[in-house]
């Protein structure tokens, strides 16, 4: 009996069933995702509710953030100001922590709800949020560069879209207190920056006491905590470099400890490591570096026709302030040396900040040529080989070129005006119209100085500073203001 008409067939279906379920179930070429099996309630957090959000500028708002992890140190921040933390619970069962906000409603149509935590060593990004609509932004312009700058700029100063320069100030000692603390440190930068400013910070101990006091190692710790806390901060992120404090050659900026005031070596050891083993870290370049490897550094300024304090090395011209400054750069670069022998790279100094005031007073100018000082060497009497102006500049220069591992880094002059200890004249007394413009002609034929900073523009906190400040503009400052305003216009063709 013949069977094969029958099997054909029969074998023939087999097969085309075995290839389509093998088709059907194999493999799709492409990657495979593994995720936990809560992985949508994982990748929702945080979670951010607004209420009320038709409320009108100038009224109460909530906002409520949920998470899955219980941040400590948290704060909102609503533009330039800060929401109250009114509340937060965690639930046992769910383990998700709830906070409850309020802030006032800001004046715009659209706003930003910024949140941040673990805040008390430096505010860390946790979620933003926009709310309403925004006004579009017009597309940033390319802002001109100028050396030109302030100490503590006016949030009000038309920059006429030029890069200039923003000097801050903030104090370990008053890290939570008004105006010298983080936050409001932290809103001054935000707002420097939004106009395309370059800022530098210079970070003090203390009032009185720009470096930690000699040998004092709990001071330095907290000046060390302090400075990390800065550099990891994401508020801060935009700052373009800080200085390790100012004029502590000075007996009035060691008033803490005036028996033990800051020697060159000691700075040194504070800044870069100095007299301590190359390995060891606890330092301010290197704590900084370890927490934003991208902002600058700088040794702070040294003040000038200062006899508080002599550092023991003399180089010529010899005088007791160029002799401290000299001993310190010395010991930076030879820190910076040790270091770099064992491998540590970026031990030198980013650059050096200088205080460079005019003397448009001294006996030796006429009176039309006041306003030219910045131009003309002037000897000092006591010193005659030392420059006694504005020109003291040179001075410091030829010291930081003096050593190879600072040779050549910039300067900035951070503080600049036309008071002089020998005439104890104020600016708004002594201004010689004219005498800002040959400064930054003179700084602009300069390529190692950076900055060119006027000390001061406003200073909110107390009156002080009124006779110093250009936003005041009283006397011979209103005169200093205008020049001010006009070399910002004054946009090379």
């Amino acid at each position: 009996m013949n069977l094969r008409p029958v099997r054909t067939p029969l074998i023939l279906l087999v097969a085309v069933l075995f290839f389509l379920i093998t088709w059907y179930f194999a493999p799709i070429p492409g990657q495979v995702l593994l995720v936990p099996d809560n992985w949508q309630q994982m990748s929702a957090w945080p979670q951010v509710r607004l209420e009320n959000e038709t409320l009108r500028p100038g009224e109460r708002a909530t906002a409520v953030i949920f998470d899955t992890v219980p941040w400590a140190y948290v704060k909102l921040l609503v533009g330039t100001a800060e929401g109250t933390l009114e509340s937060h619970t965690t639930d046992r069962t769910t383990a998700v922590t709830q906070w409850n906000w309020s802030f006032t409603v800001p004046d715009e149509p659209g706003y930003i709800l910024a949140f941040y935590h673990d805040c008390h060593t430096g505010c860390q990004h946790w979620t933003t949020v926009n709310v309403g609509k925004m006004l579009s932004a017009a597309p940033p312009s390319a802002a001109i560069p100028t050396k030109l700058g302030v100490v503590l700029a006016d949030p009000d100063r038309n920059w006429h879209n030029r890069a200039g320069w923003d000097v801050e100030i903030t104090y370990a000692q008053l890290a939570e207190e008004e105006f010298w603390g983080i936050d409001d440190l932290a809103r001054r930068v935000e707002g420097a920056t939004a106009k395309g400013l370059r800022v530098l910070v210079r970070v003090d101990y203390g009032q009185g006491q720009s470096i930690p006091p000699v040998d004092d190692y709990r001071a330095l710790e907290l000046y060390l905590r302090y400075l990390r806390r800065l550099a990891r901060d994401d508020r801060l992120q935009g700052v373009y470099g800080y200085i390790i404090g100012s004029s502590f050659n000075t007996a009035a900026n060691n008033s803490q400890s005036p028996g033990q005031p800051v020697t060159p070596a000691w700075y040194a050891r504070v800044f870069n490591g100095y007299n301590r083993p190359p390995a060891h870290t606890d330092n301010a370049l290197q704590t900084i570096r370890a927490e934003n490897q991208t902002v600058r550094v700088l040794v702070g300024p040294v003040t000038p026709w200062n006899a508080d304090q002599d550092g023991g090395r003399t180089f010529p011209p010899q005088a007791p302030w160029l002799n401290y400054f000299y001993a310190l750069v010395t010991a930076v670069n030879q820190s910076a040396q040790e270091k770099s022998q064992i491998g540590v790279a970026a031990a030198a100094p980013d650059g050096f900040a200088m205080q460079s005031p005019g003397f448009p007073d001294a006996s030796e100018l006429s009176h039309f040529e006041r306003a030219s000082e910045p131009r003309l060497n002037l000897p000092h009497p006591e010193w005659p080989d030392a420059q006694a102006g504005f020109r003291v500049y040179q001075d410091w220069l030829a010291i930081i070129n003096s050593q190879a591992h600072t040779k050549g880094v910039p300067g900035y002059i951070t503080a600049t005006n036309t008071f002089h200890p020998d005439s104890g004249r104020e600016p708004t007394e002594n201004y010689p119209p004219g005498w800002l413009t040959a400064a930054l002609e003179v700084v602009n034929g300069e390529p190692q100085i950076a900055a060119l900073c006027w000390f001061l523009d406003v200073f909110p906190h107390d009156d002080q500073w009124d006779f110093f400040s250009l936003a005041e503009g009283h006397g011979w400052m209103g005169e200093a203001a205008k020049e001010f305003d006009l070399l910002l216009q004054d946009v090379p063709e």
